[in-house]
């Protein structure tokens, strides 16, 4: 197999095992069902990850990589792009459906991940982007803990969240209408007024949002 499509296969059952944990959880995902997923053998997962352990701390490790990634290039300029919205949607919300299930199964694993956005949460804090502000509080540590659990909640949640919102906010349909909700609620200190109200005006002209036909004809 070649280098390039050894690692296509390893990205794709990386993907695979998200989508497996996030359903069945730690317990109930195997490397067979992995590598159904995948449409890969359980022998080729086994080669490329060793482990189900080791495999879940490479999807932990992508996790944090993915979160970090999109939350800083989304602080730099991307929120106000609808492209770098789509895109940033359709790569986040697998890794949020998996950080809503490992977050609860109370495993070493969930707590190391757990510390680890606390402890980049922190970082952003201290040192924000432009369109960010400094945090308005004398214990950083404290405040990057609780809005990390707030932020975390949300995905924790998300079936009853669906339930009042009446659309999945894991999905690319409804997540518009929560990360709006999540302006309201917690970025009017953190982010500038500039750019919250760009990322608003992206995310309103993004496919299936309210009036996004109207406003894609005024803009031809």
């Amino acid at each position: 197999m070649a280098g390039g499509e050894d690692l296509t296969a390893r990205a794709r059952i990386r993907d695979a095992a998200l989508q497996q944990f996030a359903a069945h959880g730690i317990k109930g995902t195997t490397i067979r069902g992995i590598a159904q997923a995948a449409d890969v053998s359980p022998g080729l997962v086994q080669h490329h990850y060793g482990s189900k352990a080791r495999l879940r701390e490479a999807c932990d490790e992508y996790a944090i990589e993915t979160l970090r990634t999109t939350k800083l290039k989304g602080l730099e300029g991307g929120m106000g792009d609808p492209g770098f919205i789509m895109v940033a949607m359709r790569t986040a919300i697998p890794v949020q459906r998996y950080l809503a299930r490992a977050l609860v199964d109370g495993s070493p694993a969930a707590a190391r991940l757990f510390d680890e956005a606390v402890a980049f949460s922190e970082e952003v804090l201290a040192e924000p982007t432009a369109g960010a502000n400094k945090a308005n509080t004398s214990d950083l540590r404290g405040y990057a803990a609780v809005l990390t659990t707030m932020s975390f909640s949300v995905l924790v949640l998300h079936e009853h969240l669906a339930r009042s919102l009446g659309a999945e906010p894991l999905s690319i349909e409804g997540y518009p209408r929560m990360a709006k909700a999540m302006f309201d609620i917690f970025t009017d200190d953190l982010l500038s007024p500039e750019l919250v109200a760009e990322a608003r005006a992206a995310l309103d002209r993004l496919p299936g949002q309210p009036g996004h036909e109207d406003r894609e004809g005024q803009e031809r």
